[in-house]
């Protein structure tokens, strides 16, 4: 194993376990434009159509997408799908009550490691999230590339950093690992040219969590060997 692959399994685990990191996420609780109470947060909330508003205990918060804010031992923050919002709570005790600590992975094997190209066309593709919400997501371009003489394409979009990142699943979904999984790639060079490392296939958030709304890779992304590399399972 790389010294840098030792420090993206790192960084991975700090993201996933810290008190705040991904496997505490505790509800996502939809908001209506009436005040409503849940059990797990202090105040009444709604949402203004835009962000999510909390009042009395709660008294002043408005928590937009993507903004937190701690209240006592949570973390607190807005979250919007297609004109729908909802408030967010992180509970460091999460994995604690789910029985959850580890991500197991597959060993290091540079085999699963290429030199890909991406192509940048526009797919559009009709999605669905695991909690059954259906919406058109527009891929940027495809990565093609081999392993093991097979070849391989997969549907990415193209982050604001100029990287891509693609969910897939493969012959191994659902038994030896999770249903799908998620990977992202450095930007490309002039050429085109992009390392695809199935070692960095990692779990998506929904693993960890049922109240994330990760998105099922479409039916392009879903490969016909079995990718026995990268994270597999939370235990």
């Amino acid at each position: 194993m790389t010294a840098a692959h030792r420090q993206w399994i790192a960084d991975r685990d700090h993201l996933t376990w810290s008190p705040f990191g991904t496997a505490s996420l505790a509800a996502t609780h939809w908001l209506t434009p009436h005040e409503q109470e849940f059990d797990d947060v202090d105040g009444r909330w709604s949402t203004d159509g835009e962000a999510a508003v909390g009042t009395a205990s709660a008294a002043g918060l408005r928590l937009a997408q993507g903004e937190k804010v701690r209240v006592g031992g949570r973390m607190l923050g807005g979250f919007a799908r297609d004109g729908a919002v909802a408030l967010r709570v992180w509970d460091p005790e999460a994995p604690r009550r789910r029985g959850i600590s580890a991500i197991e992975r597959a060993a290091f094997d540079p085999s699963w490691s290429a030199t890909g190209m991406f192509t940048a066309t526009a797919v559009g593709a009709s999605t669905e999230a695991v909690d059954g919400h259906r919406a058109e997501t527009v891929y940027d371009g495809a990565v093609t590339f081999e392993h093991d003489g097979t070849p391989l394409t997969l549907l990415v979009r193209q982050l604001d950093d100029g990287g891509l990142f693609a969910p897939l699943a493969d012959a191994t979904s659902g038994t030896a690992s999770y249903p799908f999984r998620f990977l992202r790639l450095e930007r490309p060079d002039a050429a085109g040219r992009v390392v695809v490392d199935l070692n960095r296939a990692h779990l998506p958030p929904c693993a960890f969590s049922d109240h994330y709304v990760c998105v099922f890779p479409p039916p392009e992304n879903r490969l016909p060997v079995a990718v026995t590399a990268g994270e597999l399972r939370v235990v």
